[in-house]
């Protein structure tokens, strides 16, 4: 029997998913990325198949890329995604706009990263996948602050902390499932969807 075939303990899941975490903080891994890989790392029964999670990526060194630190929308609809660099915090501003601001894309340099939400006269919605911990609070004046979506995090995981300060303002946190894809607004058909069918299933 080769090694590929041996099985693999729950220790050896739970170092690869650390491995992950190192890879994901050097800027090699988006948040989406180590979500997908975690769950395959959790799923694997023989070396092979653990292997397979970690086959494309090097030795641990960091990024030298510098952190996106602020992104804003004036009057107008922000889309804002990607290859972003995420550091300790950053500040996502909406004045008299929209601005969906979605980090399945990102990279993040840090275990903990802060999303500072300011909002006036605006609609932001932030988008995370599920599988990273998400801590969201704050306060909007003559607005809602809400999050959506299962909370699946785990205690390796990178966490984002989501502070919204809004006035005339809603902020949407989105903790987007894998098996989601599709425009913004599909999303948020299907995440309502699934949150209305919870009451009924649990009871």
């Amino acid at each position: 029997m080769d090694d590929a075939s041996l099985r693999v303990s729950d220790a050896e899941r739970e170092q690869a998913v650390i491995s992950l975490r190192d890879h994901l903080l050097a800027g090699r891994l988006t948040l989406d990325e180590f979500s997908d890989r975690v769950e395959a790392a959790l799923g694997a029964r023989v070396r092979g198949e653990l292997a397979r999670v970690q086959e494309d990526l090097p030795g641990i060194s960091r990024s030298r890329r510098r952190p996106t630190r602020l992104t804003a929308a004036l009057c107008g609809h922000v889309i804002r995604r990607g290859r972003l660099r995420l550091g300790r915090w950053i500040c996502a501003a909406a004045a008299c706009g929209d601005l969906d601001f979605d980090l399945r894309d990102a990279a993040i340099g840090h275990p903990s990263t802060t999303v500072m939400v300011l909002a006036a006269f605006s609609n932001v919605d932030v988008y995370v996948p599920e599988g990273v911990n998400v801590d969201a609070g704050g306060i909007t004046i003559f607005g809602h602050r809400r999050d959506w979506g299962p909370d699946a995090g785990r205690p390796d995981a990178p966490t984002v902390h989501v502070r919204a300060l809004g006035c005339f303002a809603t902020v949407d946190v989105w903790r987007v499932p894998r098996d989601l894809h599709g425009s913004y607004s599909e999303i948020f058909r299907e995440i309502e969807s699934r949150q209305r069918r919870l009451p009924h299933q649990n009871g």
